[in-house]
């Protein structure tokens, strides 16, 4: 270690760029992620499924995820953390075409497949590609990355919304969002941090049990990106089906939800930094449950849409604040930090599919129903989460606990 001035600036820069870098591409991921979203009223029609298959086909992004999510980090150990970003963004930003291009059941469950496969292992290189960055930082931006990732969600479904209100066909409108996106990637992915393992270091384990202490965490992460992805995959569909707008209007809601997320985790790292990890979860988890209650009840679209909102803004922050409890929940931080990162991920490419499922057997007002009870769970389980709260524990950390430290996210 030195203690040379120009080394320590140069370092801080270097640091710098990495952040802007990293916070490009979470804005990619979430394009790709939005201009779907909006889309996908027509995807089922092009498909000729019904709800209830549509909510099949939408749980194979989760099953692609399952598998493919432990392979993040040996690509990482074997080709470096910025040429498996690279590849891995690229793969899942082209991987967009291929949903719109399916004509039947089978065929749709194929390529969601892949593009879960490709979705859940980018997401895993950018998010400790984060973690790495806030670290050396030694400030939170976990929030602040995740709010990029809604303003590339909220660019994606603005122009979906677009698309759809002028009946352009998906499959050239995704196309075309593809090739912008997999070049925007690439560019942003220049600028991430090269982290290399040693020569003689073991690879990373191809599946990791969350311990004890990560479970309860991880639960109420559950409940938060369920509702997130419920919302993101579902709400033009039950704009459409259950209060029948037009479908330039129910792609508008799935915009009003990314806006509101965005606005929250872009502000939400002085938000928690003011009034600590749990009040900040209990109150958004008040919000979301008033959202979910609008929707549910709402004789208009306009009101449905205004409930979406407060959807989002309500669980913005939760996953971040999740990833920060885990770093600090135990004696192996990576290990909590995986294990929750687990479940909350793959509650996100869970839920279009159980709410589709649901909404077979029963409605999407029903189905909506569930999310709402969901979100009164973060009002219920936001204590578990005073462990992530820097007002807390920035205060008591020594050197023990900064050792204990590197993976916390949020």
């Amino acid at each position: 270690m030195t203690n040379d001035p120009t080394v320590t600036v140069h370092g801080k820069e270097q640091v710098g760029r990495a952040r802007i870098a990293v916070a490009a591409v979470f804005a990619v991921h979430g394009a790709v992620t939005g201009s779907f979203a909006t889309r996908v009223p027509w995807i089922q029609d092009h498909a000729g499924v019904s709800a209830g298959q549509l909510g099949l086909a939408l749980a194979f992004p989760a099953i692609g995820a399952s598998i493919t999510m432990p392979l993040a980090g040996r690509i990482s150990h074997r080709f470096g953390a910025r040429a498996a970003l690279r590849g891995l963004l690229a793969l899942w930003t082209l991987a967009l075409v291929l949903p719109a291009l399916a004509p039947n059941l089978l065929t749709l469950c194929a390529a969601l497949f892949v593009y879960g496969a490709t979705a859940g292992m980018s997401d895993v290189a950018m998010n400790a590609l984060g973690v790495e960055v806030e670290n050396r930082l030694d400030k939170s931006i976990m929030s602040g990355l995740h709010g990029m990732w809604s303003v590339g969600a909220l660019i994606g479904s603005a122009a979906g919304t677009v698309a759809a209100h002028i009946g352009a066909d998906a499959r050239l409108h995704h196309t075309l969002a593809a090739l912008v996106l997999t070049a925007l990637g690439l560019i942003a992915c220049q600028g991430v941090l090269d982290l290399r393992g040693a020569p003689d270091e073991e690879p990373p384990p191809r599946f990791t049990l969350p311990p004890r202490s990560a479970l309860i965490i991880g639960a109420v992460g559950f409940c938060a990106v369920f509702a997130e992805g419920a919302s993101l995959d579902w709400s033009a569909v039950y704009l459409r089906d259950v209060l029948g707008s037009s479908d330039g209007i129910a792609a508008a809601s799935t915009t009003a939800f990314a806006l509101t997320m965005a606005v929250a985790r872009l502000a939400g790292d002085r938000i928690v930094d003011r009034f600590g990890a749990v009040r900040t979860v209990r109150v958004g988890g008040a919000l979301a449950t008033a959202g979910g209650l609008l929707v549910v009840f709402s004789p208009a679209p306009a009101a449905a849409m205004g409930g979406f909102g407060l959807l989002g803004l309500g669980v913005a922050v939760v996953v971040p604040l999740a990833f920060a409890a885990a770093g600090r929940s135990g004696p192996n931080p990576s290990q909590a930090i995986a294990g929750v990162a687990t479940i909350t991920y793959t509650s996100g490419l869970i839920a279009p599919s159980a709410i589709g499922s649901l909404a077979e057997a029963t409605s999407l007002v029903v189905s909506f129903g569930v999310v709402t009870v969901l979100a009164f769970g973060l009002v219920l389980g936001a204590g578990v989460l005073r462990a992530g709260d820097r007002r807390v524990t920035g205060s008591a950390v020594d050197g023990r606990a900064t050792a204990k430290s590197p993976a916390a996210g949020g």
